[in-house]
C-alpha cells in the first residue's frame, strides 16, 4: 500500500512529482477549490481561466495534468481533479466527495513516484477523507501477472526493457502526503492513522475477493484467518469438516458436500478489556458458486469467485476492530464452503437439519448463501451479543431492485435498520433500508420441512430476510446487508472503487462496531 504523510507546508513548496489540486464546478466555468489558492497564485491566478480552456468544468471524476509554471510551485506537474458543484458560501464539499476526487487523482497518477494531494481539508474528518480516497484510490491487484520473459522460462519475474517501462508505469502511487493537514495534531494524526488501517483491511478484502477460486479454497480461507489472528492477538477457532458434522452444522455441510474442497466455520473475535457491548459478525463465504445442481446459466459464473465477499468483509473488519483498538468485542463468523455439482451434492428437494435443529427443503442448490449464513447466525445467537450484523452476496434481486452500487439493509428492528443505514452513508458506502414484508413469508413454508431455501422469485431479496430472520433470536437486534451489486465492480473504475473486488461493506462494519463503543447502538 502506498505511504502516507502529513505536511503543513503550502502547497508551493512541495517537494513531489505531481501536486493535486480541486476545481469545482462554478456558475460560469470551472474554479479552484479551498487548498489551490497558493497554486493559483502561482499561474499569476489564471489558473482557472487556463483549465477552462483546455476543456475542464470541474465536474466530478475529471482530472486534468498541466504544466507548473516556470516559477512558484517546486512539482512539476499539476493535476487538477473535478470536485463536481461548488458549495454554498458558508457550506464545505461533503467527505465523500474528498474521498472519491483523491481517489480519482490517485487512479490517475499510477506510475508517479510521489504526490502531494492540495485539496479542500479544513478539520480532521477532512483529513482522514483525503487520506482513505487517495489510498483506496491507488490500489492494484498484480499477484498474477508476470512477464513475458518470466512466462516463456516457465517462472515469475525477469521483466526488462519495454516490460519494465510498462509495469513501472502501471504501478501504484507509491508516496501520498496530505498537504494541510498537521503531523503534530493528534486529531489529525489519528485521522490519518485509522484512514490508513480502514485502507489495509479493504485492501485486505479486496485481495480475497480478487484471488481466484483455486487458490481460496474454504481451507486456504481459514489459513488466511489464522496467519492474521496470530499477527494481532486475536482469537480463533476452525471447525472442519468433522468437527461441522459433529456439531450438526446442516446448512453449512449441505451446501459443501459437493466439492473436493471441503467446508469451514470460522470464528475470529477481538475482545477488549473495557468493552462493554459485543457486537457479532457474519459472512457469506462461498469460495466458489457454480449454483449446484441448480447450475448458473453461462454468463453467471466468471464473476462467482466473489461469492466469499461477505466473509473477507467480516473478516477485515474484526482485524481492523483489533488494529484501532476499539472498546467493544466483535466477533466475526466466517461461513466458508465451495457449492459445486457432483454424484455427492445436495439435490433439489433434499431436506438438510440445520444447527438450530429446523429442517430446511432445499428447492433451488443457488440459494446456497443463506443455508451457510443460518448455521454461523445460529451459532453466534449462542454468545448472546448485543447485536448481530450478517453481510453476503446473496441475491440477483437486490441487484435488479438498486443496482450495481448500492447494498440493501434489512433488519428486525426499525431502528436498527435506519442506525446500519446511517452509518453506511457515514463510511461512503451507498445503502438502502428494505423491507421484510411478513406476507411474503408465506411462500417460504414447505409441505416436508420446517421451511423452504426460497419462496416467490418478486422480492427475493426480502425473501431472503425472511428466511435468515428465521435463525435469528427475536429480542437480538439483527441487520442483514445484501452486497450483491457493489461487492464487485465488474465494469470501468471509479473515484476510489476499482474494477473487480471493492470491499464493500468493511467500512460500514467498521463504523457499526465504533457506535458500539460509544456505547450508541439502539
Amino acid at each position: 500500500m502506498s505511504a502516507l504523510t502529513l505536511s503543513t507546508s503550502s502547497a508551493t513548496t512541495q517537494r513531489a512529482d505531481v501536486l493535486v489540486i480541486g476545481v469545482a464546478k462554478g456558475a460560469k466555468g470551472p474554479v479552484v477549490a479551498p487548498g489551490g489558492e497558493a497554486v493559483d497564485k502561482a499561474y499569476g491566478g489564471k489558473l482557472a481561466a487556463t483549465l477552462d480552456a483546455l476543456g475542464a468544468s470541474g465536474n466530478e471524476g475529471e482530472t486534468t495534468k498541466l504544466p507548473a509554471p516556470a516559477a512558484g510551485l517546486k512539482a512539476p506537474v499539476v493535476l487538477a481533479v473535478g470536485l463536481g458543484e461548488a458549495p454554498g458560501k458558508h457550506e464545505s464539499f461533503g467527505l465523500e466527495t474528498l474521498r472519491r476526487a483523491a481517489g480519482t487523482a490517485a487512479r490517475a497518477l499510477a506510475g508517479t513516484k510521489k504526490a502531494a494531494f492540495a485539496l479542500p481539508v479544513d478539520d480532521p474528518a477532512g483529513v482522514g477523507a483525503v487520506a482513505e480516497g487517495a489510498l483506496l484510490g491507488a490500489y492494484s491487484f498484480s499477484a498474477y501477472r508476470s512477464s513475458a520473459e518470466g512466462r516463456k522460462n516457465g517462472r515469475k519475474g525477469g521483466a526488462s526493457g519495454e516490460k519494465k517501462d510498462k509495469a513501472a508505469a502501471s504501478a501504484p502511487l507509491a508516496e501520498i502526503t496530505v498537504v494541510g493537514a498537521k503531523p503534530r495534531d493528534k486529531a489529525h494524526k489519528a485521522a490519518a492513522e485509522r484512514a490508513e488501517v480502514l485502507a489495509a483491511e479493504v485492501v485486505r478484502a479486496r485481495d480475497l475477493v480478487n484471488t481466484p477460486s483455486n487458490d481460496l479454497t474454504p481451507a486456504v480461507f481459514a489459513d488466511h484467518a489464522r496467519e492474521a489472528a496470530k499477527q494481532h492477538s486475536l482469537d480463533i477457532e476452525v471447525l472442519d469438516e468433522g468437527a461441522l458434522a459433529k456439531g450438526g452444522y446442516g446448512g453449512i455441510l449441505g451446501v459443501g458436500k459437493g466439492s473436493e474442497n471441503p467446508p469451514r466455520l470460522v470464528r475470529i473475535s477481538h475482545t477488549h478489556p473495557k468493552a462493554q457491548k459485543t457486537v457479532a459478525l457474519v459472512g457469506k463465504g462461498i469460495t466458489y458458486d457454480s449454483g449446484g445442481i441448480s447450475l448458473k446459466p453461462v454468463g453467471h459464473n466468471e464473476t462467482m469467485k466473489c461469492d466469499m465477499s461477505g466473509a473477507a468483509a467480516v473478516f477485515a473488519a474484526v482485524v481492523s476492530a483489533a488494529r484501532l483498538g476499539l472498546r467493544v468485542n466483535v466477533t466475526g463468523w466466517l461461513a466458508l464452503a465451495e457449492n459445486m455439482p457432483s454424484g455427492s451434492a445436495t439435490r433439489p428437494g433434499d431436506v438438510l437439519h440445520m444447527y438450530s435443529g429446523k429442517t430446511v427443503e432445499v428447492l433451488n442448490t443457488d440459494a446456497e448463501g443463506r443455508l451457510v449464513l443460518a448455521d454461523a447466525l445460529t451459532r453466534a445467537g449462542e454468545e448472546s451479543p448485543d447485536a448481530i450484523v450478517d453481510i453476503a452476496t446473496l441475491t440477483g434481486a437486490m441487484m435488479v431492485a438498486l443496482g450495481n452500487r448500492t447494498f440493501g439493509v434489512l433488519s428486525n428492528s426499525d431502528d436498527f435498520r435506519s442506525t446500519v443505514h446511517e452509518l453506511a452513508e457515514q463510511a461512503g458506502e451507498a445503502s438502502w433500508p428494505m423491507p421484510m414484508p411478513t406476507h411474503l413469508r408465506k411462500g417460504l413454508e414447505s409441505p416436508v420441512a420446517d421451511i423452504s431455501n426460497i419462496g416467490e422469485r418478486p422480492g427475493g431479496g426480502l425473501v431472503a430476510g425472511l428466511f435468515l430472520n428465521e435463525f435469528v433470536d427475536e429480542d437480538v437486534l439483527w441487520a442483514h446487508l445484501d452486497i450483491a451489486g457493489p461487492a464487485f465492480n465488474d465494469s470501468g473504475p471509479f473515484g476510489y472503487t476499482p474494477k473487480g473486488g471493492t470491499g464493500s461493506g468493511v467500512r460500514t462494519l467498521v463504523r457499526l462496531a465504533e457506535r458500539a463503543a460509544a456505547g450508541e447502538l439502539p
